[in-house]
């Protein structure tokens, strides 16, 4: 066994340490250390996994690259019709990492009720939509049916559909104005068959989503005439590099961008949260290692005469600097363990369960999301033991500076 983790594991375990004067120094470092990592555990957790939950809202309504016509038009409606005839399509070949790309088309409407109107953009989908991304948000009924014959189900979100006092099967009036604004307007009756919930506002407070036919009719457009393709992709860490290949694959008449460019303000929001997890985590180890230092001087203190009697003995500066970074490093693994201990219950409760909620105006989401990521979990705690051994080379270098002589004599 090595000569100085000997030492220290018999310094650790001995009656004589548990009822010493720097138990509850000891206590309190452990502590520290086992709040900071809970600390830093949850803000990485919480920070990573708004940050995933945000992205995957936007994905769901828009994909990750939308495919549109070369117009100064800023508006979700779809003006000038594309051919579903494309190269690109209905399989992106020529891009690696593309796994789904769906025709789409939106028109602005208003509905109007008995008792309420709203304005809405009707977006359409066809066959090709890819609805698993939108299932987790659907809190009542069920999707629209459009791979058969043209039928009036829609999906509306669960905000419009309480400002239009509206539930599962209802039927309402939807009008689509004409370019000529003399002209009356289109009346569709659409039937609720589902509702939901995204929590994301901006989206909640404007899409419901139905047959593309409606649009290609109501437009007279051809049946293989669309407003826009979006494109998914495997990885959303390449999203830009993607965005520029789909760009540079697809014709000069063709505008493709990303929604990180496309909602520029939310992703830029994203990023403050990278910054504030830096400094929640710069924090919390300057805290822990502090209290190591405290700790680690409080025992070269009570272990002058032991580390006398060492040096006597031929212990050369670097043996006993090393018993006692071995006694740290005990302290550092003990609040570790308690400290991920509670951090991933707690964790796992919130996930679970949702107890902490937040503003959807404010935030896009109703509770706290937690990404469990084991690899940074796992970096954490290295990193934590790293940098608090390496600052607490400082204080032990004063064990250089004791004398066997006068540390046998001290008292």
């Amino acid at each position: 066994m090595n000569f100085e983790y000997f030492i220290a594991k018999r310094l650790t375990t001995s009656k004589q340490h548990k009822s010493s004067i720097s138990k509850p120094i000891i206590k309190i470092a452990i502590t520290a250390i086992a709040i900071g990592i809970i600390m830093m555990i949850i803000s990485v957790a919480t920070g990573l996994g708004l940050q995933q939950k945000i992205r995957q809202k936007v994905s769901a309504f828009n994909g990750h690259i939308i495919i549109s016509n070369f117009d100064d038009n800023q508006s979700e409606v779809s003006k000038e019709p594309i051919s579903k005839k494309q190269d690109f399509y209905p399989e992106f070949k020529t891009v690696q990492g593309v796994n789904h790309i769906q025709a789409v088309a939106s028109k602005a409407g208003i509905i109007r009720t008995e008792k309420a109107f709203e304005g809405v953009i009707f977006k359409g989908v066809g066959s090709d939509y890819k609805w698993e991304n939108l299932e987790e948000y659907i809190t009542d009924g069920r999707i629209p049916n459009v791979k058969n014959q043209l039928n009036a189900e829609v999906l509306i979100s669960e905000y419009l559909a309480n400002r239009l006092f509206l539930k599962v099967g209802d039927k309402f009036n939807t009008f689509f104005m004409k370019e000529d604004s003399n002209e009356m307007p289109n009346l569709r009756v659409f039937t609720i068959v589902g509702i939901y919930n995204s929590g994301f506002q901006e989206f909640d407070a404007t899409f419901i989503l139905g047959d593309i036919r409606h649009v290609q009719r109501i437009n007279r457009w051809k049946s293989d005439e669309v407003g826009a393709f979006e494109v998914f992709i495997d990885n959303f860490n390449k999203i830009e590099q993607k965005g520029e290949e789909v760009y540079e694959q697809t014709s000069y008449m063709f505008d493709s961008k990303t929604i990180v460019e496309k909602y520029s303000f939310i992703f830029e929001w994203l990023l403050l949260f990278d910054f504030n997890i830096v400094v929640i985590l710069v924090i919390m180890i300057a805290v822990a290692t502090i209290n190591m230092v405290v700790a680690l001087l409080v025992l070269i203190l009570e272990r002058t005469q032991m580390i006398g009697i060492l040096k006597a003995l031929g212990a050369n500066n670097w043996t006993v600097r090393k018993i006692f970074l071995f006694n740290a490093f005990h302290i550092i693994v003990r609040g570790l363990i308690w400290g991920n201990l509670i951090a991933i219950v707690l964790m796992f409760i919130q996930q679970q369960f949702g107890i902490v909620k937040l503003n959807p105006e404010n935030y896009y989401v109703s509770e706290a999301p937690v990404y469990f990521n084991w690899l940074f979990i796992l970096l954490l705690n290295l990193g934590t033991i790293l940098v608090s051994l390496i600052v607490l080379l400082i204080p032990s270098y004063i064990i250089t500076k004791i004398s066997p002589v006068k540390a046998i004599r001290f008292d």
